[in-house]
C-alpha cells in the first residue's frame, strides 16, 4: 500500500496558502490587506507549477486505491487551481468596495479549492463524499458572507438545509451501497456488479438516492430549487464560484463515478439520466425567460447547462451497443451482457464533458465579472441596470455580449465548440432525438440572452443616475482580466486543439 504523502503535495501546498493567509489577515494593517488576494494567487500559482512538474505521468494510489494520483485528477487539479485563481482575481475590487474581513473570505476561498482538487481524485465513495461535504462548508459560509443583508441570510438558510438534505441522500444511498456489495471503491464496485446476474431492490434505491443526491449538488431539475435563490442572495463572485467550481467538482466526481463504478450497469442508471438532462435543459431554459434579476437568470442559464453535461454522462454507455457489441471499459463486461460501451465514443463522451466543463468556466467567469464591474459602479444586478452598458463601458459591454453569444452556442466563441463536440457525441451513441432537445433549448436560451445584449447596445442607460454610474470605470486588474477572458473565448473556439489534447490525456487515464 502506497502512502507517499508527496502525491498530495498540490491540495497541502494550497491548504498551506489558505492558512497563510489567514494568518497575515490578523497582522496586516488595514491599508496592507490589499495584498492578500495577490498572495492567495502567488500561492496557487505556484501549486500549479508543483502540480505539473512532480504530478505529469503518475499513475499512483494512496491507502489502496481512496485517492488516485492520475493524468484525470491531474487535469482538474490544474483546472480547479486556475479557475479558483479566477475567482480570487475577480473578488479583488467587489471585496474591497463591499466585504469585510478579506482574509477569511480568500482563505475560506482556498479551502474550496483544496475540496474540489481532492473530489477530482477521490476512487472511493466515503472519500468523495467528505471532499463533497468539505467544499459545501466553505460554500455555506461564503454564500452567506453579507450577514447584514436578509436576502443573503434568507438564501444561505434555504442553500444548508437543502444542502444537508442532499447529503444526507447521499449518505445513505452510500450505505446502500457498502452494505450490499462490501466495498466503497469504484474499482471494486465495477467488479462485483459486473459479475452479478440480477440487481438487488437495495442496490437500485442506493444508486437511485447517489443520483438524487448529485442532482441536488448540481442544481438538477427537479432538485434545484436552491439555485436561484442562492445566487442571488451571494455575493457576485461567490455566485460565479457556486455556477463555475462547485458544478464542475460535482462533475468531476460523476464521470469517475459512472465511468469507474457505475458502467457495468448502464441500463439501470442511463434511462433515468436522460430524463434528468432533457427536464433539466428544458426548464432551466424555459424559467430563464421570465428573470428579471441577471443574477437569477444566470442561475436558470447555469441549470440548463447542468442538462447538457447530464447527457454527455448517459452518454458514456449505450445500451444498444451494448446488446450489439457486449464490450466494457477496462475489460469489465455489463450486467448481463446487456450494456456496454465503444471504447472510442466512451472517449468522445468524456472529452466533451470536459471541454464543455473548460469553455462555460472561461464564458460563465467573463460575464460575472461583467456583471461585478457594472454592480460595483452602479449598485445594480437587475436585467434593467444592464441598459446602456455598452456605451459607458465599452470593454465590458464587448465581453458581456460574447459571453452570452458563447453561454448561447453561437460559432466563433468556445460555447459553440464545445455543445458541438458534447452534443455530437451524445448522437453518436444513439442519443440522437436528446441532442436534438439540446439544440432546441440552446435555441430558447439565445432569446433570453437577446434580451440582456439588446440591454447593453439599443437601451439607453436609466433616468436619474447620479453623475458618479454615467461611466463605468474598471481597474487594470479588471480590464485586463477581461481581455484574457475574452482571448481565451475567442482562442478555445477557434483553435481548442491544445486544450483537446490535454483533455484527452485525461480521458485516457480515466477510461484505460
Amino acid at each position: 500500500m502506497n502512502n507517499n504523502f508527496l502525491l498530495l503535495i498540490p491540495e497541502i501546498m494550497v491548504v498551506g496558502c489558505a492558512f497563510v493567509v489567514l494568518t497575515l489577515d490578523l497582522f496586516l494593517p488595514e491599508r496592507r490587506k490589499w495584498t492578500l488576494p495577490f498572495v492567495a494567487v502567488a500561492g496557487l500559482a505556484a501549486a500549479l507549477v508543483v502540480s505539473l512538474v512532480y504530478l505529469w505521468g503518475v499513475n499512483d494510489t494512496l491507502y489502496g486505491g481512496v485517492v488516485r494520483i492520475d493524468g484525470y485528477a491531474l487535469f482538474f487539479k490544474a483546472f480547479f487551481i486556475a479557475l479558483g485563481g479566477v475567482v480570487i482575481l475577480v473578488s479583488v475590487d467587489f471585496v474591497k468596495r463591499n466585504l469585510d474581513h478579506p482574509g477569511e473570505y480568500y482563505g475560506i476561498l482556498l479551502f474550496t479549492v483544496a475540496a474540489m482538487m481532492l473530489m477530482a481524485a477521490s476512487g472511493e465513495l466515503l472519500t468523495a463524499y467528505i471532499a463533497l461535504e468539505l467544499l459545501s462548508f466553505g460554500l455555506y459560509a461564503l454564500v452567506a458572507w453579507d450577514r447584514y443583508n436578509a436576502k443573503s441570510n434568507e438564501s444561505a438558510t434555504k442553500y444548508i438545509l437543502l444542502g444537508a438534505f442532499s447529503s444526507a441522500l447521499l449518505l445513505y444511498g452510500m450505505s446502500q451501497i457498502y452494505g450490499l456489495l462490501g466495498t466503497t471503491r469504484f474499482d471494486e464496485i465495477a467488479v462485483t456488479l459486473s459479475s452479478a446476474d440480477t440487481l438487488s431492490p437495495g442496490l437500485i434505491l442506493g444508486i437511485a438516492l447517489i443520483i438524487a443526491g448529485l442532482g441536488f449538488k448540481v442544481a438538477a431539475v427537479p432538485f434545484h430549487m436552491w439555485a436561484p435563490d442562492a445566487y442571488e442572495g451571494a455575493p457576485i463572485p461567490v455566485t460565479a464560484h457556486l455556477a463555475v467550481g462547485s458544478k464542475a467538482a460535482a462533475f468531476a466526481l460523476m464521470l469517475r463515478l459512472f465511468s469507474e463504478a457505475f458502467l457495468p450497469i448502464a441500463a439501470q442508471w442511463q434511462t433515468l439520466l436522460i430524463a434528468l438532462a432533457v427536464i433539466t435543459m428544458l426548464l432551466g431554459n424555459l424559467v430563464a425567460l421570465a428573470q428579471r434579476n441577471m443574477k437569477r437568470l444566470l442561475a436558470y442559464s447555469s441549470v440548463g447547462q447542468v442538462g447538457y453535461l447530464l447527457m454527455g454522462i448517459a452518454a458514456l454507455a449505450s445500451t444498444d451497443m451494448g446488446m450489439d457489441m457486449g464490450v466494457g471499459i477496462g475489460g469489465i463486461g455489463s450486467a448481463g451482457a446487456s450494456t456496454g460501451a465503444s471504447p472510442e465514443l466512451a472517449y468522445l463522451a468524456s472529452n466533451g464533458i470536459m471541454l464543455h466543463l473548460v469553455g462555460y468556466a472561461v464564458t460563465n467567469m467573463a460575464a460575472f465579472l461583467c456583471l461585478v464591474s457594472v454592480y460595483n459602479i452602479t449598485g445594480s444586478e437587475d436585467i434593467a441596470g444592464m441598459a446602456g452598458v455598452a456605451r459607458r463601458a465599452p470593454l465590458v459591454g464587448m465581453v458581456f455580449a460574447a459571453s452570452l453569444f458563447s453561454l448561447a452556442g453561437l460559432p466563433v466563441f468556445v460555447g459553440f465548440t464545445s455543445k458541438f463536440y458534447l452534443f455530437n457525441a451524445a448522437a453518436a451513441q444513439g442519443l440522437l432525438w436528446v441532442a436534438g432537445v439540446a439544440i432546441f433549448a440552446s435555441l430558447i436560451s439565445l432569446y433570453y440572452y437577446l434580451m440582456v445584449v439588446r440591454r447593453l447596445y439599443i437601451e439607453p442607460a436609466p433616468s436619474g443616475e447620479n453623475a458618479a454610474a454615467a461611466t463605468i470605470p474598471a481597474p487594470r486588474l479588471t480590464l485586463g482580466l477581461l481581455g484574457a477572458l475574452f482571448a481565451g473565448m475567442i482562442a478555445l473556439g477557434i483553435y481548442p486543439a491544445p486544450l483537446m489534447q490535454a483533455v484527452h490525456h485525461a480521458s485516457s487515464a480515466l477510461l484505460r
